[in-house]
């Protein structure tokens, strides 16, 4: 039987670089890494607040029927093929990404809690959790260097639209996570014990 273990964490929080560490860990191992990121809308179709500005961080801004489409899929042994998201950064190619199914499914995304179809298929319920001030730091590093937004526009979507959506549909799932990770300095330690559990389930 197939295993789903979920990763979650506010934006900045390290959950992306926390699953590359695994993915290194795991290399080899039948296991299936899949970024819910790459089940966002399409940009036209995302909401915009009073000033405008499209805001990403909705549950809303999710194609969650297709991701279930193709989690059953995945979980049948059958592989799916997704284009990458990059909707949110104009410098970005998108590339398609097939993958194949595997003994465990690892699926990595801000609000994989909240859709109820989604969180009761669990196995594992991950939570990297960080200080605010390091996720801005992080946010910040990220949208610069990688979206090259300007200063203001990070700062403000962080404030009206990051920290709002983390309060109300993110943070109130940690009192049911299995395992939370501090990652307010490194996630190393609890990268390699989930590593190890990973492959006493695909023993």
């Amino acid at each position: 039987m197939v295993k789903l273990i979920g990763i979650c964490g506010g934006s900045g929080s390290g959950k992306t670089s926390f699953v590359k560490e695994l993915k290194n860990n795991l290399d080899g191992q039948e296991v299936c890494f899949i970024s819910f990121d790459d089940y966002y809308r399409p940009r036209e179709e995302q909401q915009v607040d009073s000033n405008g500005v499209k805001n990403f961080d909705l549950p809303e801004s999710m194609d969650i029927a297709q991701f279930l489409t193709d989690l059953e899929a995945l979980k049948n042994g059958e592989s799916i093929t997704r284009q990458e998201y990059s909707f949110n950064n104009e410098l970005a190619e998108p590339k398609d990404i097939t993958l194949e199914s595997g003994k465990v499914i690892l699926i990595e995304g801000l609000f994989i809690y909240h859709f109820e179809s989604l969180k009761q298929q669990f196995d594992l319920k991950v939570f990297i959790s960080a200080d605010d001030e390091i996720k801005i730091i992080r946010r910040i590093q990220r949208d610069q260097l990688e979206r090259n937004y300007p200063l203001d526009d990070v700062l403000y979507r962080y404030k009206n639209h990051v920290i709002p959506s983390y309060k109300k549909y993110i943070e109130p799932y940690v009192g049911e996570m299995d395992l939370v990770v501090n990652n307010n300095q490194t996630y190393k330690k609890a990268a390699e014990v989930l590593s190890v559990y990973v492959k006493s389930l695909l023993d």
